[in-house]
């Protein structure tokens, strides 16, 4: 066996190990480098490895030797910039950092990035942590998974901020736990019947304020909530409801705090050198430099670490479009051109493919879904035919249309009708998830129910026909915490959702109304079956303005699945509204959001109509409405009712 340190053989870094590293190509980094408790020669203790090509020396301190950087030090492996040691006796719960003495001779003290663990803020110190021991329960998810398609699934996402969804008290570290979460959150997910929890991100982060979306320890689930069986435990407990688990990733940018990742060894090591390539200054955070194959390997072997050890079913990607683009957020004189002299980031683009790529070899049935706010062409194909390899991307215009068109008096919504339309021109370029998510609803944006125009009760209403056209519209779903119940003050990530709004009769049946909407949703398959493809939409009339009325055919792969969705964004009724249908039979009104146990003025159509033989919009058949003001129908064709009324 091969010595590389003076003391002791080491055995758990290889040189193919550090052959695949060096390369970009290292899947499972996870086991290699960071802190591992291993028996080495019959010798329990644990292995340290981190890179750190450009250090002087590097040391190992931590509360085992009064962090003392003489105690420990670290022995270089070749020219591979890695470094090592094992120390005897260092068991689970020792805390530790990495002293590195760069060549300037500073002297620097960072966390590890590869840490399972890390001590909660405001401490920056790692955990030594074994992250084996948990027993899973969730094989029946996960086979299924494998077997499954997202894009022909129900997809209805519910997005969590875990400190602020329900506080135990209201000091600063009154988080419901994970295991606490299992219980409570899972319980209420389920009910509300979404398929999905989404989580902002739960990667080590120090700051509060920022969400989770400032990251120091991308491999270090944070301590916030507890430890990582105990998130463990709450993905295991979603899986066991038939709940899956998105968390959100975020690998465009991470923070400058002195612990963290920016000049780790002294020098720009995970960022560019130049500010122009390696700086975000909208944010104040550093970009990753993902031309560098340690950088990019360090990032697609966390994702693939994600989706292995916590059993995770998908990653959202956060803020794409700033690496997409060498002069997102800046000014000019502020980035550098690419070497054909344009704006696209190239080295980032290939490795969004490299990353997709390797996620959906090694995971069959996860999501890989991004946050791109731009028409950057192709965000959910397949490299093969150019695109960046996504299985879904945020519909960020659709929000902004509808949000824009759903706070403007109905007397002016004649004008823009195209706000609520035009969706449908690109709506089949990409694989889209209609988000009505936590951005919508912080920074003085104001709350969903309280961009509603109109009075309180037209505000339900108008929260109402939001949530059915969401629904209705082809793309999968999501929704941020709170809006399912009416939430009425922007979201305060220091602070609970306002469950006592609970106790008030609109915000309880707005909650009622979701919960139904969602049960409808997975229970019909015209609803997501073919949400990408003109195959399961089709206009029955997009151009009544002047009513503010728009109707259309949602199909399932069998076209017997098959609904007929009416919106009115006006507060007024109408009666005797002719449309076209196609097929003479029976429509049942199966769902209708004005009803009264919703809140609503319970304006319907007797729970049904029979089409008539009278030409309408091109069709041979038709039926006439009454159509709730501030309000979704949906209709299903029946064909055995038809026979029954007929032969009757």
């Amino acid at each position: 066996m091969e010595l590389r340190n003076a003391n002791t053989s080491l055995s758990v870094l290889t040189d193919y190990d550090i052959y695949l590293f060096n390369k970009g190509d290292h899947r499972h980094l996870h086991r290699k480098l960071g802190a591992h408790i291993e028996v080495i020669e019959g010798v329990e203790g644990t292995y340290f490895a981190v890179w750190a090509p450009c250090a002087r020396s590097v040391s190992v301190i931590g509360d085992f030797n009064g962090w003392n950087g003489s105690k420990h030090p670290m022995t270089a492996i070749g020219s591979s910039g890695i470094w090592e040691v094992f120390i005897p006796g260092i068991a689970k719960g020792a805390l530790y950092k990495y002293q590195i003495i760069t060549q300037k001779e500073e002297l620097l003290s960072k966390a590890d990035p590869y840490a399972f663990y890390s001590e909660l803020r405001p401490d920056t110190a790692s955990i030594v942590y074994d992250i084996e021991g948990y027993q899973w329960g969730d094989s029946r998810w996960i086979e299924n998974r494998k077997k499954g398609n997202p894009l022909e699934q129900p997809t209805a996402v519910y997005e969590v901020h875990l400190g602020s969804w329900m506080r135990v008290s209201r000091d600063e570290n009154g988080f419901l736990s994970y295991r606490d979460a299992a219980d409570k959150l899972v319980a209420y997910v389920k009910e509300m019947g979404y398929t999905h929890i989404e989580f902002l991100p739960l990667s080590e982060h120090p700051y509060d304020g920022s969400w989770g979306y400032q990251v120091t320890g991308y491999f270090a689930i944070t301590s916030r909530y507890g430890t990582p069986e105990d998130f463990m435990y709450l993905v295991d407990t979603c899986h066991q409801n038939d709940i899956g688990v998105i968390l959100d990733w975020v690998p465009a940018h991470f923070p400058r705090d002195e612990h963290g990742l920016r000049r780790f060894d002294g020098t720009a090591l995970y960022e560019h050198k130049d500010a122009r390539q390696g700086e975000q200054p909208q944010w104040g955070t550093m970009i990753f430099n993902y031309g560098r194959n340690e950088v990019k390997n360090f990032l697609i072997s966390n994702a693939l670490f994600l989706f292995e050890k916590y059993h995770i079913d998908g990653l959202r990607v956060d803020a794409v479009a700033s690496m997409l683009y060498l002069n997102y957020g800046k000014e000019d004189g502020e980035w550098v051109a690419n070497q054909y002299g344009g704006d696209e980031n190239l080295e980032a683009i290939e490795f969004l493919r490299h990353l997709n790529s390797a996620v959906y070899q090694s995971f069959p049935g996860v999501m890989m879904i991004a946050e791109e706010s731009t028409s950057w062409p192709f965000v959910s194909k397949p490299p093969y035919m150019g695109g960046l390899g996504f299985g879904m991307k945020w519909n960020l215009g659709w929000m902004n249309d509808f949000l824009q068109y759903m706070s403007m008096d109905p007397v002016h919504r004649k004008y823009y009708h195209h706000l609520i339309t035009f969706s449908i021109m690109y709506a089949f370029t990409e694989n889209f998830m209609l988000p009505l998510s936590h951005d919508e609803v912080v920074h003085g944006k104001r709350s969903l129910l309280d961009k509603m125009w109109g009075d309180y009760w037209q505000k339900f209403a108008g929260l109402r026909v939001t949530y059915g056209y969401q629904y209705g519209h082809p793309g999968k779903k999501l929704l941020f915490m709170g809006g399912e119940f009416g939430q009425f003050i922007e979201w305060k990530y220091d602070d609970s959702l306002d469950w006592h709004l609970l106790e008030y009769d609109l915000h309880k049946k707005m909650q009622d109304y979701v919960k139904d909407l969602n049960r409808l949703y997975q229970s019909e398959k015209a609803f997501y079956e073919v949400d990408f493809s003109f195959d399961g939409f089709e206009w029955i009339d997009c151009n009544d303005a002047d009513h503010s009325i728009i109707s259309f055919i949602r199909k399932g792969k069998d076209r017997k699945d098959m609904l007929l969705f009416v919106y009115n964004f006006t507060p007024v009724v109408y009666d005797h509204y002719r449309i076209g249908v196609p097929f003479d039979l029976y429509y049942k009104e199966i769902f209708n959001s004005d009803s009264g146990i919703y809140g609503g003025s319970d304006v319907g159509n007797c729970g049904g109509l029979h089409a008539e033989k009278i030409e309408c919009g091109g069709r041979p058949y038709s039926i006439a409405l009454r159509v709730p003001p501030l309000a979704m129908l949906v209709f299903k064709p029946v064909f055995k009712e038809a026979l029954k009324c007929k032969e009757d």
